[in-house]
């Protein structure tokens, strides 16, 4: 794998073995670093993720985000991937762009790949926030589907289901659901040596804030917190959700936790 530069307004791009290029920000700065998983269909550029990179920089703090392939500036056709393509260039970007122990930010879908660096890299972390963390959400999604769009997906392979989040649909493809199957986290224990913080709005139409809950009970830790905020959605993205989340991942990098 190498990695390219390209001009300092532009990302950064780690090439994978395939030859996929992944788009990546990374601002050097002192331990414990953070680094921004984002959900399913969102890039680097979403309100959660600059906000942090705004905290890191007024405080020297090191912070890298980055795209999926698929995702954002990174390379590749969203259709085609997958829970472990998407693991996998988490990990490429935490072992090859971030040093030293790390604060991972996974928000929905990036709270599974949040865990699954968890599970692959424990040396690495220094602590997990999860913003309404959806792991294995591909087992909720296909028993929540109808009769009519599973026979779609079986039949064709991918359905599109509309978003209130993006004006095209999602592209919901069989491979994704069978291949996530592959990679569950909430099947077995999860030993947790280091702070796990979740956040999660009681108003979230998305993930079931009860999942966080489930979370809970697979981790194996003693110091665990879940805050849970009754009018908050999925996103989580209002000035007082910011303004939380950004002191929780401080707290947690400052070992005040």
């Amino acid at each position: 794998m190498t990695t390219e530069k390209t001009t300092e307004t532009e990302p950064d791009f780690l090439t994978r073995e395939d030859g996929t290029r992944i788009a990546y920000h990374h601002t050097p700065g002192k331990a414990s670093g953070v680094i921004f998983c984002g959900g399913f269909m969102s890039d680097m550029t979403g309100t959660k993720a600059l906000a942090l990179e705004a905290a890191c920089r007024r405080t020297g703090r090191g912070y890298t985000r980055f795209d999926y392939r698929g995702h954002g500036r990174s390379d590749g056709a969203f259709e085609s991937g997958t829970i472990g393509l998407w693991a996998e260039d988490a990990i490429a970007v935490l072992d090859q762009v971030t040093q030293g122990p790390q604060v991972v930010v996974g928000s929905s879908m990036g709270g599974w790949i949040m865990l699954l660096l968890a599970r692959d890299r424990p040396e690495r972390m220094a602590g997990l926030v999860g913003i309404a963390p959806a792991p294995d959400f591909v087992l909720r999604m296909w028993d929540g589907f109808s009769d009519q769009i599973k026979a779609t997906l079986q039949r064709e392979g991918v359905y599109r289901a509309p978003s209130e989040y993006s004006e095209e649909p999602y592209a919901i493809t069989m491979n994704l659901i069978e291949e996530g199957k592959k990679h569950l986290v909430l099947q077995q224990p999860l030993s947790v040596d280091y702070p796990v913080r979740i956040l999660h709005g009681m108003a979230d139409p998305d993930v079931p804030w009860r999942q966080s809950l489930q979370i809970v009970e697979r981790l194996h830790g003693d110091d665990i917190v879940v805050t849970f905020s009754k009018t908050g959605d999925h996103r989580l993205s209002e000035p007082e959700d910011i303004a939380r989340l950004i002191h929780t991942v401080e707290t947690l990098a400052e070992g005040r936790a």
